[in-house]
């Protein structure tokens, strides 16, 4: 990426390491958190969009990009049990975390635990704490999306965007989906996508942004009006314009906008 100031990292954690994008400086550092199906890639668009001197890590997850190799399990308490490792190495006094989709479960339930040094959460078109209307038909469909390139594209179009990627992301969100290892990619829509974690999310105390895309048909925003932010006291909601649920990818300069706004008013 041509962000200033990035190295590449190896971040040890059980089973393995996970390779990220960081960047020393100001405060409180941004962890970022990926979709299913994406990787690190994902938050470029953003990234780029950060001030110069924001400190950040973006990572991928185990079982996707180039962690694709570390062995599982897959489910969302060792996706948070990741997040709190990388964290715990960074060594900052204060971070925020900013999880998309299921990068923005991975959040809450860590968020949920009270760790030491969160000053608060921006969920970008997350999934909700407990699942909202899934059956075991949509479970068979969704582990079924990443498939092949056509079943990808085809979940570009139909699900996933509004119609606002380049050619180039385009190719990005395929080769990122079909990297991902068989079993992480089936770990989400088989467990952490109907994992209900609705008793726990109450416990966050930090301001938390939710940014919901205005034509998201994943997360859409009346789902999480309804069924999340009634569950986390502290959360508040923003409609993001003319996109739909990749908007790191679609609308970059709204979701650096807002989470620069965010972490200024911390």
């Amino acid at each position: 990426m041509t962000a200033e100031n990035v190295v590449g990292r190896f971040f040890d954690v059980q089973g393995g390491q996970l390779y990220a994008h960081v960047r020393e400086g100001d405060g409180p550092a941004l962890i970022f958190l990926h979709y299913w199906g994406g990787s690190r890639r994902t938050w470029i668009p953003v990234l780029q969009r950060l001030d110069a001197g924001q400190s950040f890590v973006a990572y991928d997850h185990r079982g996707w990009g180039d962690s694709a190799s570390v062995p599982g399990p897959y489910d969302l308490e060792q996706l948070a049990d990741d997040a709190q490792r990388v964290i715990d190495a960074l060594g900052h006094s204060g971070y925020v975390l900013v999880g998309h989709s299921m990068g923005g479960k991975v959040a809450q339930m860590l968020a949920a635990r009270k760790p030491a040094g969160l000053r608060g959460v921006v969920l970008v078109a997350p999934a909700p704490p407990a699942p909202v209307g899934v059956t075991d038909q949509m479970q068979e469909t969704v582990s079924h999306a990443y498939d092949s390139e056509e079943a990808v594209l085809q979940s570009i179009d139909l699900m996933l965007t509004r119609g606002g990627l380049t050619d180039e992301l385009r190719r990005q969100v395929v080769e990122d989906s079909l990297r991902g290892g068989d079993e992480a990619r089936l770990t989400w829509p088989r467990q952490g996508l109907v994992q209900d974690m609705s008793a726990g999310v109450g416990a966050i105390e930090v301001p938390v942004l939710v940014l919901a895309g205005s034509h998201d048909k994943v997360d859409p925003p009346t789902v999480l009006a309804d069924h999340l932010l009634p569950l986390i006291p502290t959360a508040t909601l923003t409609v993001l314009k003319d996109t739909g649920h990749l908007s790191p990818l679609e609308v970059p300069d709204q979701v650096a906008a807002r989470i620069s706004a965010f972490v200024a008013q911390l």
